[in-house]
């Protein structure tokens, strides 16, 4: 008779339980990232300081709300000023220390002709404008970087997506850990910043903010970081061209994934900086935002199988809704609400946390608000992230098989690779 409550109640509280562990985990995780992120603090003010050559790489394909100003804000570094303060070169065979790269699939880009605008109003930094036509494997992106690293003047290699926007010490802050010969890679955490849109929008954001980095966080207690995350990835041309080079990766989805897992397996650390930048949200309305939230996390089921499975046990609000609901219709309605409530207010303490002392989030408090209803509806992304294998990615469609790889279903690949120099 109280079968299907008692199935409630019982699943529910095992899911508090797995849920409060793993917020256990990323509040230790969380103190553990702020610790190594005031060293990381402390290590930028050492003299002599940590200037190298730095080639920045950035992907493009098209216009997008906000390319400009994002775009604009890479210029904007204090890089060379401290160059010039610590009486290092300005210039490296005739390229300026910091040297940006652009790469599209066409001259006629609209992102490549927002770039260059944007490059001659900072004429001190050199600033390179490719194409690698039409895209000779399943991620255009990793094509794109194939060829600024064959064009690429300096070795040591910031790659950047098009869609984050960076403080003025960003490039002093991610280069500083590959002073250390040991260190392959390094890579940061970034905050969900709305660019457009209500609700839907608000709640992917607080998705990157809170539940991507408290992932992270939790994970670091398990394993060292052996991954990289997109928006910033730096590492030396030598420890690239040593996994088999970006040519070796160009199938893949993660790519980002891919290049740190490579690098780590290959005995070089993959460091997590204490930074945080902003990832800007495009999807504006319900469709689109879940569509791309579950490409991500189709993306981790195949990179990462097992973990992506074990996210169905760190939604707490969920289960304390199953409690709550199993509960009330046996009679228990103190139990109910007492566990109702207290998975509300550790989503509510996990993103302060998170909000405060790891991502630097402007807006903690509508971040703790939102993000228990971000976490009631994770589970739905979760089991959609298993309903095909097939994503739309810039409107084609892929199939992802395993190991992550991606083939397209719209259309074949069969472009020969091609770079073209089309402008400083």
């Amino acid at each position: 008779m109280y079968a299907v409550e008692w199935v409630l109640l019982v699943l529910g509280l095992f899911g508090l339980i797995t849920s409060s562990i793993f917020l256990g985990m990323v509040l230790v995780g969380a103190r553990r990232f702020r610790h190594e992120a005031i060293n990381q603090d402390l290590r930028l003010t050492e003299r002599p300081a940590f200037l190298p050559p730095i080639s920045l790489f950035k992907p493009l394909h098209g216009d997008e709300t906000g390319l400009e100003a994002n775009l604009r804000t890479f210029f904007e570094q204090d890089y060379l000023e401290h160059v010039a303060k610590f009486g290092a070169t300005a210039q490296v065979d005739g390229v300026s220390r910091v040297e940006i790269l652009f790469c599209a699939r066409s001259r006629a880009d609209e992102g490549l002709e927002i770039a260059r605008r944007v490059a001659a109003d900072y004429p001190e930094i050199t600033s390179r404008f490719l194409t690698s036509g039409a895209p000779w494997a399943a991620n255009a992106k990793v094509c794109s970087l194939a060829v600024m690293a064959k064009q690429a003047t300096h070795d040591l290699w910031v790659i950047s997506d098009s869609d984050v926007r960076v403080t003025p010490d960003y490039l002093r802050r991610v280069v500083l850990p590959l002073a250390d010969d040991q260190v392959g890679c390094a890579t940061c955490l970034y905050r969900g910043v709305v660019v457009r849109g209500g609700l839907w929008s608000q709640l992917e954001a607080v998705g990157m903010t809170i539940e991507m980095s408290s992932g992270i966080c939790a994970d670091s207690l398990l394993e060292p970081v052996r991954f990289a995350l997109g928006p910033t990835m730096v590492t030396r041309r030598t420890r690239v061209e040593e996994v088999g080079g970006f040519e070796s990766m160009a199938d893949y989805c993660a790519d980002d994934f891919v290049l740190g897992n490579r690098i780590a397996k290959n005995g070089h650390k993959v460091v997590l900086i204490g930074h945080a930048i902003d990832h800007m949200v495009l999807q504006a309305d319900f469709v689109d935002s879940i569509e791309h939230q579950v490409r991500w996390m189709k993306s981790t089921r195949f990179s990462r199988p097992k973990g992506h499975f074990g996210t169905s046990l760190t939604y707490g609000v969920p289960f304390g809704v199953m409690v709550w609901a199993g509960a009330l219709l046996l009679g228990m309605p103190l139990l109910g609400w007492c566990a109702l409530l207290g998975s509300v207010l550790g989503r509510g303490i996990q993103a302060w946390i998170m909000s405060r002392y790891v991502v630097n989030e402007k807006r903690v408090w509508a971040t703790v608000l939102l993000f228990p209803i971000r976490d009631l509806i994770g589970p739905l992304i979760w089991v959609l992230s298993y309903a095909s294998n097939q994503i739309q990615w810039r409107g084609e469609t892929y199939e992802l098989v395993d190991g992550g790889r991606m083939r397209r279903v719209s259309q074949q690949v069969s472009h020969p690779f091609a770079a073209q120099v089309v402008g400083k």
